[in-house]
């Protein structure tokens, strides 16, 4: 499971004309899954992310998690994250999940984060998305399990 996090300001994921998933102070997830993944690893990433002290406490200092500043998450599913461009001029995605994997995943990475009593919006896996977002900072991770 790869997860690119940005904290951000403002954060909207649109099908067409249609707004799926739309966010003030939070993060903002992209999210891939492969092959190897298992309900093990969406409980550490999960964990993780809720835990994670990305906002500035009194003294400047991220030292505040998302509970603590009443911050949201927009989930997107972002499976080019397995992309593999190290051979000739178009990547591979072979180590993406498929479907039939990834979406029964994806939603239980949603269930997780949820009972972690978190605000979740999501996009809409599989669809052409265009996501929207102001960076806060910016501050940008990549997290892996």
């Amino acid at each position: 499971m790869r997860v690119i996090l940005q904290r951000v300001m403002r954060a909207e994921v649109r099908v067409g004309d249609r707004i799926t998933g739309r966010i003030e102070r939070g993060f903002l997830l992209l999210v891939g899954l492969t092959h190897g993944d298992d309900d093990a690893q969406l409980v550490w990433m999960a964990d993780k992310v809720a835990g994670l002290r990305l906002f500035a406490d009194a003294d400047d200092k991220m030292n505040l998690a998302l509970a603590d500043v009443g911050g949201d998450v927009l989930v997107v599913s972002q499976f080019t994250l397995y992309g593999d461009a190290t051979k000739g001029r178009r990547p591979s995605f072979i180590d993406a999940a498929r479907p039939e994997i990834a979406i029964p995943l994806y939603e239980r990475f949603i269930t997780l984060l949820r009972e972690r009593q978190l605000h979740v919006e999501t996009g809409e896996f599989g669809a052409m998305m265009q996501v929207e977002l102001i960076n806060d900072g910016p501050v940008t991770l990549q997290l892996e399990c």
